[in-house]
């Protein structure tokens, strides 16, 4: 008894130093020390906005109307957008299945034998039975001890493959959000370019006749005539390439939409077409906002339980075995019960030997690759910081160049009204009004210009503060 109790003393205390063990050889996920600076690149002193005041929801971003319903579309029919929910779905189910590797396996069998000796073998010389028949229903339970955490640290490989997934759809609908604004916000552009240029071309052709007037009664020459008609020629080829654009696109944003190609609703309108987001002041930490950054941190977590499986794998694998059932000669007593009743319990450790520096090699590969992944979080970090600088600083700018080109405009209309007057009365010549409305056409075309790429300064900077992802 006593000799009992020294046994299973010594099986508690190995079993109870694998615990120890196991604890040791996990290590849980640090994050690498990035060293991110406090504010962004340009930032003023003392202006810092919380991520409360961030507006996460397109919905809650844009205001137009029109822009909204397509977006409302694309989320529904976006090809990209639905492959990346059908990988979301694939990785859950993954989890799931990793999920049950903690429970034993079990497994049922049924079968039935017959067998007769020949009259030559050992049964049929010595007269013995030459048919046997054997029934058994087992049940057999196997399960693997997870000492060393490897089915843990599994898990935890599978919940981050799944975040990833969830964090690849959200940078997929962010992408999709931006390119559809900036598409959007491009045909805009095109629809004021091409009323601009149809308006340059109706100047054109009123400058035409009056040169044609005045050529007719000698107070113009053939060549002052010839350039006002090459002039007109040129604004009927804008409108044509502005017309091509604008059909090319349509077509691109039908496709984003999840649409055939098709002409799209759009209106410019009077109220401002984004809530307001302020230009400076926001904390560097709100990179963690970002989807590509989640992902790229997810990762490294994801390695970080590649090597403790990787490691597990080359200690002593623990698994007991049950098994039992019914077990007769004859059918007839196959289900007599306690005399057919049979049951073993089986417990072993196995140790990987030859293949050892096999495992050793894998481990000391999962090494190098959770490595990598910490050096693609750290450039995923501070490219990520670049284009919120980047976007604060384009933004700021941009919004300066919008009022120049304004009060450019201003300023050049008032000269074609008085140049036309000048014109009518013989002070100055074809070459001056020709120059002056080219002028006010590029002034006109460049503020249009300009309030694209404000449109596209304000989303650029949404994006790269992680917005437009919930």
């Amino acid at each position: 008894m006593n000799r009992k109790m020294k046994n299973s003393k010594y099986i508690l205390i190995v079993f109870v130093s694998l615990l120890l063990t196991s604890c040791m050889i996990s290590r849980k996920y640090q994050r690498p020390d990035l060293n991110v600076p406090e504010q962004y690149r340009s930032v003023k002193d003392g202006i810092v906005h919380t991520q409360d005041t961030l507006v996460h929801q397109p919905h809650r971003f844009f205001k137009n109307t029109s822009l909204l319903l397509l977006l409302d579309s694309a989320f529904l029919k976006n090809s990209d957008l639905l492959l990346a929910v059908q990988n979301m779905a694939l990785a859950e189910k993954t989890l799931s299945m990793v999920k049950l590797n903690y429970l034993p396996e079990l497994n049922a069998q049924i079968n039935g034998s017959y067998t007769k000796a020949s009259e030559n073998s050992l049964d049929g010389q010595s007269g013995g039975h030459r048919e046997t028949k054997d029934f058994n229903l087992s049940a057999l339970l196997s399960w693997d001890i997870d000492i060393w955490e490897k089915i843990k640290n599994e898990k935890k490989e599978a919940l981050a493959n799944y975040l990833i997934t969830e964090e690849v759809r959200k940078a997929v609908q962010t992408r999709l959000v931006s390119d559809i604004a900036k598409g959007y916000y491009n045909l805009l552009m095109l629809d004021e370019q091409l009323n601009i240029a149809n308006k340059s071309r109706e100047l054109s052709d009123s400058t035409l006749q009056m040169m044609q007037i005045q050529y007719q009664v000698g107070d113009a020459n053939i060549l002052g005539v010839r350039q006002v008609e090459a002039q007109l020629e040129g604004n009927k080829m804008l409108v044509s390439q502005i017309e091509q654009s604008i059909s090319l696109q349509e077509s691109a944003l039908s496709v984003l939409c999840g649409n055939y190609a098709s002409s799209i609703n759009r209106q410019r309108e009077d109220k401002e077409e984004f809530h307001s987001i302020p230009s400076e002041g926001y904390p560097a930490s709100l990179l963690s906002a970002r989807p590509d950054i989640k992902a790229a941190e997810l990762s490294l977590q994801a390695a970080n339980a590649r090597v403790g499986i990787q490691q597990a794998a080359m200690y002593p694998n623990i698994n007991i075995s049950l098994s039992g059932g019914l077990n007769s000669l004859t059918s007839s007593n196959w289900f007599s019960v306690p005399a057919s009743l049979f049951g073993t319990v089986v417990g072993g450790i196995t140790q990987p030997i030859f293949n050892r520096r096999k495992l050793r090699t894998q481990y000391e590969q999962a090494l190098i690759e959770r490595e990598k992944e910490v050096i693609t979080f750290r450039q995923a970090v501070l490219e990520g910081y670049a284009q919120v600088s980047d976007a604060l600083k384009n933004k700021e700018e941009i919004e300066k160049q919008f009022i120049f080109a304004l009060n450019k405009k201003k300023v050049l209309k008032d000269n074609i009204s008085s140049i036309q007057v000048l014109f009518t009365t013989g002070v100055v010549n074809y070459l001056d009004i020709i120059t002056v409305q080219s002028a006010y056409l590029e002034a006109r075309l460049q503020t249009a210009r300009l309030f694209m790429e404000n449109a596209m300064a304000n989303v650029a900077l949404y994006y790269a503060l992680g917005g437009g992802w919930q």
